[in-house]
Formats: structure tokens, C-alpha cells, sequence
């Protein structure tokens, strides 16, 4: 039964009761005949001017909560299949048009986790669509050389040497990629913990020049390093920020030309109280338009050239949130003397956070 046809029974039984009442009282001689006629008319009255005063005051509302039923129910159907919201309508009491608003900020906010669900499907299916291809094309090339090694095939010292030496650079590749996702998921789940000792860049950059010495003679290129004395000790976590350096460094030789030059410079802004750290390359560069974007997971400025050098896309965006996990700023712009190439960039608090 609906609330309007129970709140109507409800009027017209207090009527009777007071009829009846009244009756009760003539049959105990309390009233007399012309009294108790007087007063059973007086409530007869007053229960139909309370009805009809019911009926017209509550016709607006149930009119305004059904359509505002209706409007939920549509909105409802739209938004499943991946409708926008529309405006409520807003008539009524003030108290139904209250109700509206709350309805429409409630179904605004549906629609923005609607949203919210639907990109995070789209990058669990791009995280596994970009995981499984750069897991598998390492594991295929260990097994080729390893089954290639097993077979007796190879008779050469030399050959046997080259392919253990790209065993084990595939298999780097893997730890890279793991390590990666591993680190990315700790920062974005907020399970990172920022646990800062006193570092020293120089002491970073070349414990990294040592660990990727080996793809820079293969490529041939040249890493000229530049520490000014102003860079003072800095309070941060040294794993981390070697991480950084060493995913925007691995980066730069990616996409750096055979036999060109890389140039690691640190220096200390005096103004922001910041030491800015720069790797710039020799490379195609990148245009104004992807340098927000670069930073983004899996995003890969050249998709076919990042397919082959088995890049993930995920270097930078870990950078970047390791970056900000210490208070600090990451960048890229076009290298400032004219040449071709790019200069990657980021900041480190001197007074940490």
C-alpha cells in the first residue's frame, strides 16, 4: 500500500473516533441530543476539510519523488550502458528538491567511479597486454640460446661466450621489469615508506656508470659527468634515487645514436634550496606535445622502436614517482644549446621533507 493511501486511512479512522466518540458520549447522558449533533458535524467537517487539505498538499510532492523515481530508474538504464548523467529535476517542496540535489551529487559521483573503473580495466588489460609481450621475448631468447648451448651446437668458445653474456643481459631485462612493476605498485598502493640517510650523488652516478658500462660499449657512446662542489650531501634514500637516475639513464642510451655522447650534469639551485640533476642525449627527441604524457605507464613515444629495444614504458613512470616520494620535481625539455636530443631532468629538496 502506498504512503499517501495509509496516511489517508489513518485521517479518516482519527474522524471516526471522534464521531464515535462523541456518540458514546450522548448514549452516557453526557451530551444531549442537539450537542452531540453539533459536535459529530463539526468532525464530520473538519475530517473532510483535513482530508481534501491532505490531498491537495501532499499531490505536489508524490508528484515530485515520482518523478524523481522515474528520472533515478532512467539514469539508471542510461549509465549502464555508459551514458552521462543529465540534470534532475529540481520542483517541489524545499525538501524534495534537497532530496534531488543529494540524488544528482550521488549519481555524479557513480559516474565518475563508473569512470574511474572503466580506466582501470582498460590498464590492467594494457599492463598485461604490455607485461606478457616484454616477459616473453627475453624468456624466448634465453631458451633458444640456452637449448643452443645444451645441444652441443655451438663449438667456439667466443660464440659460447656471446650467448651466455646474452643470457644473462635477458635475464637482467626480466629483473629490470619486475623490479619495476614491484616498485611502481609499492609507490601507487602507498606502501612505500620514505626511510631518508644522507647520500651523495656523485657516489650514485658512478657505481651506474660502472653497472652500465657494458651497453655503452656495445652502442659506443661516450658518458661525460659533471658534479659541481656546491652539490652538498642530500638526505634521501640512495636506492631509490640511483633507481631513478639509472631507469632515465638507461632511457637516454635506449634512444641514443651509435658513437654519440651522453652528458650527466648535477648542479645546486641556490634559489629553490634544490639540487637538479640532467641527463641529456644525443636522440631523436621528443616533441612538446608527449612530454606530460611520457611520464604516464606504458606510455612509448615511438611504439615499434620501443617493441624492438624491449623498452615496457614503465622506467619513467617509476622515476616519477620516486621522484615525488622525496619531495622533488621531474622533467624533460629540448636540449638548450640547439642540438638535437633531450635533456631529462629532475629535483631533490638539500632539506628533504
Amino acid at each position: 500500500m502506498k504512503l499517501r493511501t495509509e496516511l489517508l486511512l489513518i485521517n479518516v479512522a482519527s474522524t471516526l473516533i471522534i464521531v464515535a466518540a462523541v456518540v458514546y458520549s450522548y448514549i452516557q447522558m453526557l451530551l444531549n441530543l442537539k450537542q452531540a449533533g453539533l459536535l459529530t458535524i463539526i468532525a464530520v467537517v473538519a475530517g473532510v476539510l483535513s482530508t481534501l487539505a491532505y490531498w491537495l498538499m501532499t499531490k505536489p510532492i508524490i508528484n515530485s519523488v515520482n518523478r524523481l523515481i522515474e528520472f533515478a530508474d532512467e539514469e539508471g538504464a542510461d549509465m549502464s550502458q555508459g551514458g552521462t548523467p543529465n540534470d534532475a529535476p529540481a520542483k517541489g517542496p524545499v525538501e524534495v528538491r534537497q532530496l534531488t540535489r543529494s540524488v544528482h551529487e550521488m549519481k555524479e559521483r557513480m559516474h565518475e567511479n563508473v569512470l574511474q573503473l572503466e580506466a582501470l580495466e582498460r590498464t590492467r588489460r594494457h599492463l598485461v597486454a604490455n607485461v606478457s609481450h616484454d616477459l616473453r621475448t627475453p624468456i624466448a631468447s634465453i631458451q633458444a640460446f640456452v637449448e643452443a648451448l645444451e645441444d652441443g651446437v655451438i663449438d667456439d668458445h667466443e660464440t659460447s661466450t656471446r650467448y651466455l653474456n646474452t643470457i644473462h643481459r635477458e635475464a637482467r631485462r626480466l629483473s629490470l621489469l619486475i623490479d619495476d612493476l614491484f616498485e611502481l605498485s609499492k609507490v601507487e598502493a602507498g606502501q612505500q615508506a620514505y626511510d631518508p640517510e644522507t647520500g651523495y650523488v656523485d657516489e650514485i652516478l658512478v657505481g651506474l656508470l660502472e653497472s652500465s658500462s657494458v651497453k655503452l660499449q656495445e652502442k659506443q657512446i661516450r658518458v661525460l659527468v659533471s658534479v659541481e662542489d656546491e652539490v652538498p650531501p642530500l638526505q634521501m634514500m640512495p636506492a631509490k634515487i640511483s633507481r631513478v637516475i639509472h631507469n632515465l639513464l638507461d632511457n637516454a642510451i635506449q634512444y641514443a645514436p651509435r658513437q654519440s655522447e651522453i652528458e650527466v650534469t648535477a648542479i645546486f639551485l641556490d634559489e629553490t634550496r634544490e639540487v637538479e640533476v640532467r641527463i641529456r642525449d644525443e636522440g631523436p627527441g621528443i616533441q612538446s606535445s608527449e612530454t606530460e604524457q611520457i611520464f604516464e605507464r606504458f606510455y612509448r613515444v615511438d611504439k615499434s622502436r620501443s617493441r624492438n629495444s624491449g623498452g615496457a614504458g614503465l622506467g619513467l613512470a617509476v622515476a616519477k614517482s620516486l621522484v615525488e616520494l622525496h619531495g622533488g620535481r621531474i622533467g624533460v625539455r629540448p636540449r638548450n644549446n640547439g642540438s638535437s636530443g633531450s635533456e631529462f631532468w629532475f629535483t631533490l629538496p638539500v632539506s628533504g621533507l
